[in-house]
C-alpha cells in the first residue's frame, strides 16, 4: 500500500494511510451517541485530565495491571497508566456490561491480559482507553492532546465503525481498518486480541446465536492473526473458548478425557522430567524442566489422530536454557542418554517460523512405548513464542544504546521499508504486506470478508527465493502464478513461464520452501493472463488481479502455452542447414519479425521454408547427417565410440534422444543387425519394452567428438539467432543443422543438430548458449516414440 502516514513513533502527525472513509477518526455525532450516556467532561474535574506533570497516586484498581507491568518493565513510568485510567473510569461511569460488572472492568482486564504478556506502556496505556472514543463522549483529538500521537493511533485503530454509516459492512470494514492500521503499528492488532479474548470468557450472558456468530469470526480471523502475529498465549485460550461454544459435545468429551488423566495415580510426564533433569544435570547443562499440559484443542486433535490416548499424550516437556548453544547441547544430551523419534524432530531455531516462533522439538521414548514430546529454547525464545510480537515492546522506537550515527537504520523501521520493498522490523512480515496490498483492490465488503478468512486459513508459509537473492514469502500450496504476481504485482499477466530450481516448469507447479523460482517475462505490455491460471491462484493477490483482468475484458483471457510444451507442428517454421565449418544465416521469412537476419551468409548456407502442410522434418545427429542445401559439401560423419555386446554389430546413436558421454545408455537390434543407442531414460526405451524388444548391453569407448541435438527456448528479439551461432561458435562446435519455429505467444524455439569436439564440452556449451540474453531454456531433445495402434 503506498501509504503516506508516518510513523506514530515520530513526531510528526499521522496522516490516513487507507481510503478516507475508512480511517477518518471517529468523531462524536448526535447520531451516534444516543445510546451513550451523555457524560460532561468539564463535570469529571481535574484528576480526569491531569497533564504529565502533575503526578498522583497510583488507583487501587489498577494495582495488579501496575504489579503485572513492573515484572517486565521494571523502570517504566507508570504516570501515563494512572492518568488513562482515571480518565476511562470517569468516561465509562455509569455504564453496564451485560454481565451486570460496571463497564471498567472490561478495559482492566484487557490491559492485564497485556501486561502479563509483557506489553510496554504505551501498549497498556491505549488498551485502558480503546474503548473510549467508540462509547463515550471522548475524542480521539483529546487523547491526542493529553496522552501522544501514539495513543490516539492506537486507539483508533481498534475504534469500531459505526453501523450508522456502514450498516452490513461494518464489520468487515472494520476488520480491514484494524488492519490497514496494523500495517503501520503492530500494537492495534495486539489489543484487539486482548480485547477479544476478555469478550469471549465472558460471552455466556449473551444469546447463544450471537455467541456462535462471534466465535465463528473468532475462529476465521482472530485465531489465525494470532498465530501469524505469534501470540500462542491469547492462540490457545481463544481456540478451547470458541472450541467450547461450535463444538460443545467434543469439548465436553475432551474436558472428561483430561479429568480422568489427572484421576490416574502417577504421572509418566513427571517421571520423565525427572530423568531429564538428572540427565542435564550430571551433563553440567544449567536448565529449567517444566511440564507444559495440552490445551483442549490440542489434546483433542492428538486424539484424533493417535486414538487411544496414553499418559504422556496430555502434555509436553518445556527445556529452558540460556543459550542457543545450550539447546543444541540438551539434544544431544537427550538423544545420547534416551531414545530418540527421529521423524519428531524440527529446527525452528535455524529455521525459525514465519511468526517469530523459535525452538527445537524432538520427542523420546518410555520403554513402554510411550513417546515423550520436548520442547527446547532458550528463555529468550519462550517469551517470543508465548508472546509472539508483543514481547517485541515498542518495535518502532530506536535502541536506547544506538549511536547517533546510525540513526537512519535505528528509523528504518519507522518508514516501513527497506532497500528491497520488504519492511525491516519483524512485525511487518510478508504475509501482512501482502494482505495489505490484496484488500486494496477488493473491490467491495464482501470480497474482501471472504477473501480475508480464505487467506487467513492458509497458516503455513513458505520462502522461494529469486535468482538475484532476493525472497519471496508465500503462503503453503502456493504456485508459480502466485509467485508471480507476488513478485510484479499486475505486470504478471505477462509471464509465460518460469524455471524451478533451474528446470523449466509450468505456471502451475506447486511451490516448496526453499525453491528458487526465475519468472520468464514476455515483452509484449498487451500481454493477457490465461483463464486456467484461476485454477492454480493460490493467494487473494494473484486472484483479484486475474479476476480483475477477466472483468474489464470479457473476450481476452487466452490460454498461453507454457514453455516446455512440445508443437506438433511447425507450421511456417524454418530450416537452416550447413555444413560443420560454415556459419548460419537467419532466415528471412513472414515468420522472422521477432528475429531480425544478421549480415548475409555464405553462399553455401541456405535457408528454405518448410511446408506447413508436411510434418516436421526429423533430425537424426547419430545416423548421417541431413542433406546440405544445393552447393553445400556433406560432413563427415562422426560419432562417439560405442562398444556393443553382439560383435560385427553395426551401431547407430538414437536421434530421439542424442545420446552422448557420459549419458546412461542401452542399446536394440533393428533391421538389418544395426544396433540402436538410447539413453536410458529415452521415452523410446520404455516403449521397446513393452513390445518385448530384448535389450543389448551397449557401453561408452574411448571416445572424444560426438553429434548432439539440443532444444533452445527464447524470447523473439532481434539478433537472436545471429548471437546464439556466435555462442555455438565460440565454443569450437559445429553446427550440422538447425531448425528455427515461427514466433508464438512471444517465444521462439531453435532446434541444433550440433558436432563437439569432446562430449566433455556439452555442459559449458548447454551453460553458453544459456547465457545469450532472452534463451531462458536449453534441453537435450527429446522426441516421443511413434504410437502404435
Amino acid at each position: 500500500m503506498s501509504a503516506e502516514a508516518t510513523n506514530p513513533a515520530t513526531a510528526g502527525p499521522v496522516a490516513p494511510t487507507a481510503p478516507q472513509a475508512l480511517t477518518a477518526s471517529v468523531a462524536p455525532a448526535a447520531a451516534r451517541r444516543k445510546s451513550r450516556p451523555r457524560i460532561d467532561l468539564r463535570r469529571l474535574g481535574r484528576a480526569a485530565l491531569l497533564g504529565p506533570t502533575a503526578r498522583g497516586k497510583l488507583p487501587d484498581a489498577i494495582s495488579h495491571v501496575v504489579e503485572a507491568h513492573r515484572a517486565h518493565h521494571p523502570d517504566a513510568d507508570l504516570e501515563p497508566l494512572r492518568r488513562a485510567y482515571v480518565l476511562a473510569e470517569s468516561s465509562h461511569r455509569g455504564q453496564m456490561r451485560k454481565s451486570g460488572e460496571p463497564y471498567i472492568t472490561h478495559p482492566l482486564a484487557v490491559t492485564l491480559i497485556l501486561a502479563e504478556l509483557g506489553a510496554e506502556t504505551t501498549t497498556l496505556t491505549a488498551s485502558l482507553l480503546h474503548d473510549t472514543v467508540e462509547d463515550t463522549e471522548v475524542t480521539l483529538d483529546q487523547v491526542r492532546e493529553q496522552f501522544g500521537e501514539e495513543v490516539r493511533y492506537l486507539v483508533d485503530g481498534v475504534t469500531k465503525l459505526e453501523k450508522v454509516d456502514y450498516g452490513a459492512a461494518a464489520e468487515p470494514e472494520t476488520f480491514r481498518k484494524m488492519l490497514v492500521a496494523t500495517g503501520n503499528d503492530v500494537r492495534v492488532m495486539s489489543i484487539k486480541l486482548a480485547d477479544r479474548l476478555h469478550n469471549m470468557r465472558t460471552l455466556g450472558v449473551m444469546r447463544p446465536e450471537k455467541q456462535e456468530r462471534i466465535a465463528k469470526v473468532t475462529r476465521d480471523v482472530l485465531i489465525p492473526l494470532a498465530e501469524r502475529l505469534g501470540v500462542q498465549a491469547l492462540k490457545t485460550e481463544l481456540e478451547d473458548l470458541v472450541f467450547a461454544i461450535l463444538r460443545p459435545e467434543e469439548y465436553e468429551h475432551t474436558r472428561e478425557l483430561i479429568a480422568e488423566n489427572a484421576a490416574r495415580p502417577g504421572d509418566p510426564l513427571a517421571e520423565v522430567a525427572d530423568e531429564v533433569r538428572g540427565v542435564l544435570r550430571e551433563s553440567g547443562i544449567p536448565a529449567e524442566v517444566l511440564i507444559r499440559p495440552r490445551h483442549f484443542v490440542s489434546v483433542h486433535r492428538v486424539a484424533r489422530k493417535r486414538g487411544q490416548l496414553r499418559g504422556t499424550d496430555f502434555g509436553r516437556l518445556l527445556v529452558l536454557v540460556n543459550e542457543d548453544a545450550d539447546c543444541y547441547g540438551v539434544l544431544g544430551e537427550l538423544h545420547t542418554c534416551m531414545t530418540p523419534v527421529v521423524s519428531e524432530f524440527k529446527d525452528f531455531i535455524a529455521v525459525p517460523k514465519f511468526n517469530l516462533y523459535q525452538s527445537l522439538h524432538t520427542a523420546v521414548a518410555r520403554p513402554d512405548g510411550q513417546v515423550v514430546e520436548v520442547l527446547i529454547r532458550t528463555h529468550q525464545m519462550h517469551k517470543v513464542a508465548e508472546a509472539g510480537v508483543v514481547a517485541l515492546g515498542n518495535p518502532y522506537a530506536p535502541a536506547a544504546d544506538t549511536p547517533a550515527s546510525d540513526t537512519a537504520t535505528a528509523d528504518a523501521p519507522s518508514s516501513g521499508a527497506s532497500a528491497d520493498g520488504e519492511r525491516v522490523d519483524p512485525t511487518r512480515p510478508g504475509w501482512l504486506s501482502r494482505l495489505l496490498d490484496w484488500q486494496q483492490a477488493a473491490p467491495d465488503p464482501d470480497t474482501f470478508w471472504s477473501t480475508l478468512r480464505e487467506d487467513l486459513a492458509q497458516d503455513r508459509e513458505i520462502t522461494v527465493f529469486r535468482p538475484d537473492g532476493g525472497a519471496l514469502g508465500l503462503p503453503e500450496g502456493a504456485t508459480c502464478v502466485d509467485a508471480a504476481y507476488a513478485q510484479y504485482g499486475e505486470d504478471a499477466h505477462a509471464c509465460i513461464g518460469a524455471r524451478v530450481n533451474g528446470r523449466l516448469a509450468t505456471l502451475s507447479t506447486v511451490l516448496r520452501d526453499g525453491d528458487t523460482v526465475q519468472l520468464l517475462m514476455g515483452q509484449d505490455p498487451a500481454s493477457e493472463p490465461s483463464r486456467e491460471w484461476l485454477e492454480h491462484a493460490h493467494t487473494p493477490a494473484a486472484r483479484i488481479a486475474i479476476q480483475r483482468w477477466l472483468a474489464t475484458h470479457p473476450a481476452g483471457g487466452t490460454d498461453p502455452a507454457q514453455p516446455g510444451e512440445s508443437d506438433d507442428t511447425c507450421a511456417g517454421g524454418v530450416q537452416v542447414t550447413a555444413g560443420p565449418s560454415e556459419a548460419t544465416a537467419e532466415p528471412r521469412t513472414a515468420s522472422s519479425r521477432a528475429t531480425e537476419a544478421p549480415s548475409p551468409a555464405p553462399a553455401a548456407t541456405t535457408a528454405r521454408p518448410a511446408d506447413p502442410s508436411a510434418p516436421r522434418p526429423p533430425v537424426a545427429p547419430g545416423a548421417a547427417p541431413a542433406h546440405p542445401a544445393d552447393g553445400a559439401h556433406a560432413p563427415r560423419s562422426r560419432r562417439a565410440d560405442v562398444l556393443v555386446d553382439r560383435p560385427g554389430a553395426a551401431v547407430r546413436l538414437a536421434g530421439c534422444c542424442t545420446p552422448v558421454p557420459p549419458d546412461e545408455i542401452t542399446g536394440f537390434a533393428v533391421r538389418g543387425g544395426v544396433v540402436t543407442v538410447h539413453r536410458v531414460e529415452c521415452a523410446a526405451v520404455a516403449h521397446m519394452k513393452s513390445r518385448g524388444r530384448a535389450e543389448i548391453g551397449v557401453r561408452w569407448g574411448d571416445t572424444a567428438e560426438c553429434r548432439v541435438s539440443l532444444v533452445a527456448e527464447s524470447f523473439g528479439r532481434p539478433h537472436l539467432l545471429a548471437d546464439l551461432t556466435e555462442a555455438i561458435a565460440v565454443q569450437g562446435v559445429e553446427i550440422v543443422s538447425a531448425t528455427v519455429e515461427p514466433p508464438s505467444q512471444q517465444r521462439v524455439r531453435h532446434t541444433y543438430t550440433l558436432q563437439l569436439p569432446d562430449a566433455a564440452h556439452l555442459p559449458a556449451l548447454m551453460r553458453a548458449m544459456r547465457d545469450v540474453p532472452g534463451v531462458y531454456d536449453v534441453r537435450r531433445a527429446q522426441h516421443q516414440p511413434p504410437r502404435t495402434s
